[in-house]
């Protein structure tokens, strides 16, 4: 079946709590058979929607679109190629700097290997009309996994990159097979100027989770990274790195779920902060008991109160957070249901109550149905996520007054 690109928007009016909102559709700038969406938002709040498309003949393209007064603008062309890594789970991202550029990142196939890829970043200085020259980001020159990127503007404004590095795994026979080899991931990270210098270059973790995704964010103390962590026994919880006066901390775990598993669940955190109010979501199977968490912190992720159960009762995780003015956050998630699943979210308040989850809309729950996305411009929610058609409905959401 052939798949497209679902956006809904959801008005939300925020005072000192949430008191209403409203679900609508929106028709998607993306064609037939697109995926792998993802949503930035811009200082000045304007929404931009980037995505695949399929060309045919193993080629694709990477476009974006800009929320105009509630509708998307023509699509533009970031790049186009055939050698990319199209993954459901590794997909491409945007993100707007505090001078206007705009800077995207896909993947590109550095070797015969299945998880040999590069990530790739170009650069737009005229509001995306055109793209300058794409460079990679990591000078390892290794054939080696390289993804799961998390772009943002560092606190200087210069473009600021984290990764998930595989330069130090070894290929073995699995590799044929699909397999990541042996050895250990890093998460590294490199600040980017505008002239395409590379600075500063970290390495945040020496033995990560191998395929999750990662999440950044900006708290008035200075950029915080989070991912899934790996340990020598296997245990894959998530941890928190924090830049403070120019130097990285030590990886620090956000909660001991202690969730011990031989495989990565290609399943990642998402943080979200506002000042040093941090709220970090993410997805755990431990005791084979599913669960998507949330976690507050009120010292710019230095450390983290008890995490509040999110979820339903039966998620497949997937999560997005933000954060709210009123210090509360939002999760969405992707729930399972029979025969499907539903793309849903959740306001939790800072004393850890939390609201009904609303059901933005009905879709399936397979990879193919990727990861959604959330983002906020003012008093709107912009989902986006990747199901068999566009859906419609409408949603009116009581709150207390």
């Amino acid at each position: 079946m052939k798949r497209s690109l679902m956006i809904v928007v959801v008005g939300l009016w925020l005072f000192s709590i949430v008191s209403f909102a409203q679900v609508r559709e929106l028709a998607s700038p993306a064609g037939t058979g697109s995926g792998q969406p993802n949503l930035a938002v811009a200082p000045d709040g304007r929404v931009y929607l980037s995505w695949i498309e399929r060309l045919g003949e193993g080629r694709f393209s990477l476009r974006f679109s800009s929320l105009e007064k509630e509708k998307w603008s023509v699509p533009q062309v970031i790049a186009e190629g055939s050698n990319w890594f199209v993954n459901w789970a590794d997909f491409p991202s945007m993100v707007v700097l505090p001078d206007g550029s705009l800077a995207a990142h896909w993947l590109a196939k550095s070797g015969a290997g299945t998880f040999e890829y590069d990530v790739t970043i170009a650069r737009s200085f005229d509001g995306g009309k055109t793209w300058g020259k794409p460079f990679v980001p990591h000078r390892d020159g290794v054939k080696a996994e390289h993804g799961f990127v998390s772009l943002f503007a560092a606190q200087d404004g210069n473009l600021a990159a984290v990764w998930l590095d595989g330069r130090e795994m070894k290929s073995d026979a699995h590799d044929a097979h699909g397999g990541h080899g042996h050895g250990n991931m890093t998460l590294r990270t490199v600040k980017i100027k505008r002239d395409g210098t590379l600075i500063e270059e970290a390495v945040l973790d020496t033995r990560v989770c191998e395929c999750c995704q990662t999440s950044a964010a900006m708290t008035a103390d200075g950029p915080v990274v989070v991912y899934r962590d790996r340990s020598d026994e296997e245990i894959r919880d998530i941890s928190i790195v924090r830049l403070r006066d120019g130097k990285w901390s030590q990886p620090v775990s956000v909660f001991k779920d202690n969730w011990q598993i031989n495989g990565c669940p290609v399943n990642g955190p998402s943080i979200a902060a506002s000042g040093r109010r941090v709220a970090v979501a993410w997805f755990t199977g431990v005791n084979d008991k599913p669960r998507v968490k949330l976690a507050f912190s009120n010292d710019a992720g230095a450390s983290f109160g008890e995490p509040i159960t999110v979820d339903d009762g039966n998620p497949a995780g997937r999560v997005e957070a933000l954060m709210l003015a009123d210090g509360s956050a939002l999760v969405c998630w992707l729930e399972k249901l029979p025969g499907g699943g539903e793309v849903r979210m959740r306001r939790i308040k800072p004393d850890g109550k939390f609201d009904a989850a609303i059901t933005v809309s009905a879709t399936g729950a397979a990879r193919s149905n990727g990861f959604p996305q959330m983002a906020r411009t003012g008093n709107t929610l912009v989902f986006a996520w990747t199901g068999p058609k566009v859906m419609t409905a409408t949603m009116k959401l009581a709150g207390e007054q």
